[in-house]
């Protein structure tokens, strides 16, 4: 495994980020046990998981991801050794002040979040959305007062927009607050605009870690989909089909599938080296539901992409500009 920092901070994270939004959801405590070992023993220390993970399952009010790392670390002794990344997002409860980023939401869903890890201080907090109706000055104070306290190291944010981002970066300079060390956008080989048109020049400039999440595209990446084979029976699968079923997608995909057979790898391994090797990445985020594709996850860090073949996904992935 290669480890990186995460932006201009001096903390080292593994290439490759677990997710954790399948934690408590689609695996169970063991099967995520069994995932968490494969990952942590083939040199993985970077977790990504969030407050809300998974309340959208019935019967299920957020925090079980959370619940289950927790669980995990504190009977393996590891809390030293793994860095934690999780979300504050909300909904949370059914109180006009139970979601958003005001101090109230922000300490109170802080607190709860330490408790279900079983940890006294989150390595990476991050804002899961933004939230125009709270002032950035109250959000970024409150998370300035969390780092303050020692129960987080550094915040983070996800789903911000580059106006946004700038917007924040500004406030915490100009009130000498703690600033977002990383962000957490939607990015792959077939979601490239959103995030090149003009978070990736920002983030370059401000030397901002970047962790983005769909490294796989819903999985479509992985070469599980193709043109005339059935569907996966994937709660996903759907909506892959709507999204990145088309001549662009599968031009991508069949450039990856080729690169993967001369490099004995898996296309899922050559789609994480991609974004790997792109100078603005620190570590993408992808889940594993066992502990094989773990491995093959960790696989990717390793997984080194030749010139030659950057280019070839890059053309085949190209998007166009307005």
């Amino acid at each position: 495994m290669k480890y990186t920092k995460l932006g201009r901070t001096g903390l080292k994270v593994s290439t490759i980020t677990l997710g954790g939004n399948v934690f408590g959801w689609t695996t169970d405590q063991e099967t995520s046990e069994s995932v968490l070992d494969a990952f942590f023993d083939g040199g993985g220390n970077f977790i990504d998981t969030a407050d809300i993970y998974s309340s959208w399952v019935p019967g299920h009010v957020g925090g079980e991801s959370e619940t289950v790392i927790g669980k995990w670390h504190s009977k393996r002794g590891y809390r030293s050794k793994i860095v934690i990344a999780t979300k504050v997002a909300g909904p949370m409860g059914s109180g006009p002040n139970d979601s958003g980023l005001s101090r109230s939401h922000i300490i109170s869903a802080v607190d709860a979040s330490l408790k279900r890890l079983q940890t006294d201080y989150i390595d990476l907090y991050q804002t899961h959305f933004d939230d125009p109706e709270t002032p950035l000055e109250e959000t970024l104070g409150a998370l300035d007062d969390l780092v303050t306290a020692g129960k987080v190291r550094y915040i983070g944010a996800s789903n911000y927009p580059a106006w946004r981002l700038t917007k924040a970066l500004w406030t915490s300079d100009k009130y000498n607050l703690a600033r977002f060390e990383s962000l957490q956008p939607n990015y792959n080989l077939v979601d490239r605009d959103g995030f090149e048109r003009e978070l990736e020049p920002l983030v370059l400039d401000q030397k901002i870690g970047v962790i983005p999440y769909f490294s796989l595209a819903a999985g479509f990446l992985t070469g599980k989909y193709t043109k005339e084979g059935p569907l996966p029976q994937t709660a996903r699968a759907s909506g892959v089909k709507s999204k990145y079923m088309n001549d662009r997608g599968f031009k991508v995909l069949d450039q990856l599938l080729a690169i993967a057979k001369d490099l004995g790898a898996t296309p899922g391994q050559v789609a994480l080296a991609w974004l790997i090797a792109r100078p603005s990445i620190t570590a993408p985020i992808a889940s594993a539901t066992s502990a094989e594709q773990a491995k093959e996850l960790i696989g990717a860090s390793a997984l080194e992409l030749t010139a030659e073949q950057i280019t070839a996904l890059d053309v085949a992935s190209a998007w166009k500009s307005d």
